[in-house]
């Protein structure tokens, strides 16, 4: 769809803050910044008993953790130093705050959307709220990057889960979700058993991609107008998903409702054959009776959630980065098939093209929204290609937020294939996110630890340097002080 932004809605809109930068501002804050670490790092020094401080390594240094990087290691380019802008040209405000785990004023205000939380759930396709950005729209996208980010941390502390074990889940929303079933996909290719004896985590083909949450808050509940079903995914981690991932052929997208909402002379929709294989295909469980399918699991699961607080309000957001993203659509594609009776959006973060126009216009007509969060600088919303001699092209689904990380004041200009496609600077980018012609967001809250400690090689030298000036550790803590807990940890017995 066009991404071009409609007028303003009066409705919803907030008036747009201005926040023009100017030179002679960014001096005075340098020098208010010189001050600052000076005066800091004086106090440190005399307050920090020489056998208790800790050398800080530098992020270009550091071994990025390779199961994170959601590009092939040698897409990424050589990190060598480059000239870098004149420091008063990339210098923000109040780089304290953003240098330590959690701001210490708290997180960004969320304010009551119970009135408004449709429009921002996409019943009029974002119309009016993507340029400028809305700010609780905003929040609202940072929010679910975040269960996207659990996602993923859900996976690295249990790699080799399988349907039946404990799932560990480190949510980051206060206590107000809880998590209530977790997700698990399966590659239909395998390695060769020569192979997969020999490196059994390559060949597993059944990995933990996610869960469904739901708030149960009332305090929540209230300030949102509704309670929410989130189901969270995450991107490429195994190599049997890479293996998916290339299967770019288009395959017929046939579900349970297709019969019933197709014209007989409408062309089929098809989607890439990877990503419906790793949607569609069940597991065996090792005693030759199948686990469900990453689709059976899903439907099953909201079906249950939706019949238990039948008569409230409730909506159901399926977000995901990546392989995720892609895996997000062919679920709300399903459940908005299916009759749901919520509405279903979709917030994606990174996503590839997932089928043709005719599932595109699918997806539409079910009802489904989804909202694209796309940096203009990452290759992986341009795959597969719409290439002119394919007879089935690809197409995008829904509306589109376009982001440029050559706007963060924190990231290098020429930062690398990985660091534009990784989660946590896609959060960071909408979370600074004003406007197509605004600069980056200055009051901006997010901690930028998480950049330095996984894109270390892409932020921007001054930000290393104040980050030493603050004796910043790159495991998380600042000086004396303990990190900062990143949330909350669901532990759940798998019931699939």
């Amino acid at each position: 769809m066009s991404t071009a932004a409609a007028p303003p809605a009066t409705s919803l809109l907030r008036p747009a803050t201005a926040a023009l930068t100017t030179g002679s501002n960014n001096r005075v804050h340098l020098k208010n910044l010189e001050h600052l670490f000076r005066n800091r790092g004086a106090a440190v020094e005399s307050a920090t008993p020489a056998h208790a401080q800790q050398p800080v390594m530098k992020a270009r240094r550091r071994q990025q953790q390779a199961p994170l990087l959601r590009l092939p290691s040698f897409l990424a380019r050589g990190r060598g130093e480059v000239v870098m802008k004149k420091e008063e040209d990339v210098s923000p405000r109040r780089l304290e705050r953003v240098l330590l785990p959690a701001a210490p004023d708290g997180p960004s205000p969320r304010g009551n959307i119970a009135a408004s939380w449709r429009r921002l759930h996409g019943e009029h396709d974002w119309r009016g709220l993507l340029d400028p950005l809305h700010p609780d729209l905003r929040r609202e996208i940072v929010r679910y990057g975040e269960f996207v980010d659990a996602a993923y941390g859900a996976f690295l502390s249990r790699p080799d889960a399988a349907p039946g074990d404990r799932v560990r889940v480190p949510l980051q929303d206060g206590g107000a979700y809880r998590v209530t079933a977790p997700l698990f996909a399966t590659s239909s290719v395998g390695l060769p058993t020569w192979l997969a004896s020999a490196a059994p985590c390559a060949g597993q083909r059944t990995s933990l991609v996610g869960y469904v949450a739901v708030c149960e808050s009332p305090a929540e509940v209230r300030r949102m107008g509704r309670r929410d079903i989130v189901i969270a995914l995450r991107g490429t981690c195994t190599v049997l998903e890479w293996a998916e991932n290339v299967r770019a052929g288009l395959v017929p997208a046939t579900d349970a409702a297709s019969a019933a909402d197709s014209p007989p002379d409408a062309p089929t929709p098809k989607v890439e054959c990877g990503f419906w294989n790793l949607y569609k295909t069940a597991a065996g469980d090792g005693g030759g009776s199948p686990s469900p399918s990453l689709s059976e699991m899903v439907v099953s699961e909201v079906r249950r959630l939706l019949t238990k607080y039948e008569g409230e309000e409730v909506s159901i957001t399926v977000t995901g980065h990546s392989l995720g993203a892609a895996l997000a659509v062919l679920i709300a594609d399903e459940l908005a098939g299916l009759g749901a009776p919520a509405p279903v959006a979709v917030f994606s973060f990174g996503g590839p093209r997932v089928g043709d126009r005719a599932f595109a216009s699918r997806v539409e007509a079910r009802g489904a929204r989804v909202l694209r969060v796309v940096n203009a600088h990452d290759v992986v919303p341009r795959f597969p290609p719409r290439l002119p001699a394919m007879p089935s092209r690809y197409a995008d689904v829904g509306r589109e937020l376009r982001l440029d990380s050559r706007a963060s004041p924190y990231l290098r200009p020429d930062a690398d294939a990985a660091c534009c496609h990784d989660l946590e600077a896609y959060i960071h980018l909408v979370d600074g996110f004003l406007g197509s012609h605004c600069p980056f967001r200055d009051n901006a809250k997010r901690s930028i630890l998480r950049l330095l400690e996984n894109q270390g090689g892409n932020v921007k030298q001054l930000y290393i340097s104040k980050a030493m000036d603050m004796r910043v550790r790159l495991d998380g803590g600042v000086g004396d002080m303990p990190a900062a807990p990143l949330g909350r940890v669901e532990v759940l017995e798998c019931v699939h």
